[in-house]
């Protein structure tokens, strides 16, 4: 038995979310069509918002409401450091096992050419400016320990080379191919105090 054409619908566009597979799709559907009026509108509302309201910063790339974001406002954050991740999960990651001490630069991605996805398709350029701009005397670089975040953390070591800036990564406590996103807060501490220069 098909099920009501708008029903369906949903379910497609609930299945194009990641992790969601078409039972699961299915069984929130169904939970959203025997939901109340006022929390599926609320929940509209919600998704609405965020696509108008968040926005990158301009300064640091992550998600944010403001620009400058509240990290970049931050004075009690260490000067001259900062802190580059892959995304901005990455971001929160760092934050538990770390709150309150770095500024950020967000890449948005890894390098990979499997994936069409090279040096140009990331904020690595902007990385490069800022670190001039605002004298940053040292990166960490907190890339997932895979293929695509090693050749990433060496092509910006490579690209920052010729500035007058300490690069160091965060030690590998953090499992080969483990994604940072999965660490937890103890071990990702411990990878951020015992970085190293690459």
């Amino acid at each position: 038995m098909a099920y009501p054409k708008a029903l369906e619908r949903l379910i497609e566009n609930l299945s194009k979310l990641p992790g969601i597979g078409k039972k699961t799709a299915t069984r929130l559907a169904l939970f959203l069509l025997e939901a109340k009026v006022g929390y599926v509108e609320e929940l509209a509302e919600s998704i609405r918002e965020v696509k108008e309201r968040i926005r990158l910063c301009s300064s640091c790339f992550n998600i944010t409401e403001e620009d400058p974001c509240r990290v970049c406002t931050d004075e009690k954050r260490m000067k001259g450091v900062i802190c580059v991740v892959e995304s901005p999960s990455h971001v929160l990651a760092i934050e538990s096992a770390n709150p309150g001490t770095f500024k950020y630069h967000v890449l948005h991605g890894l390098i990979n050419p499997l994936e069409g996805i090279g040096p140009e398709n990331l904020k690595i350029g902007q990385l490069k400016e800022r670190v001039e701009r605002e004298a940053i005397e040292e990166v960490v670089l907190a890339m997932s320990f895979n293929v695509e975040g090693n050749a990433t953390a060496a092509y910006v070591a490579e690209i920052l080379r010729p500035l007058p800036v300490k690069v160091t990564r965060i030690s590998s406590g953090i499992p080969y191919g483990g994604d940072l996103l999965y660490a937890d807060p103890i071990t990702l501490k411990h990878s951020i105090q015992n970085r190293r220069s690459i």
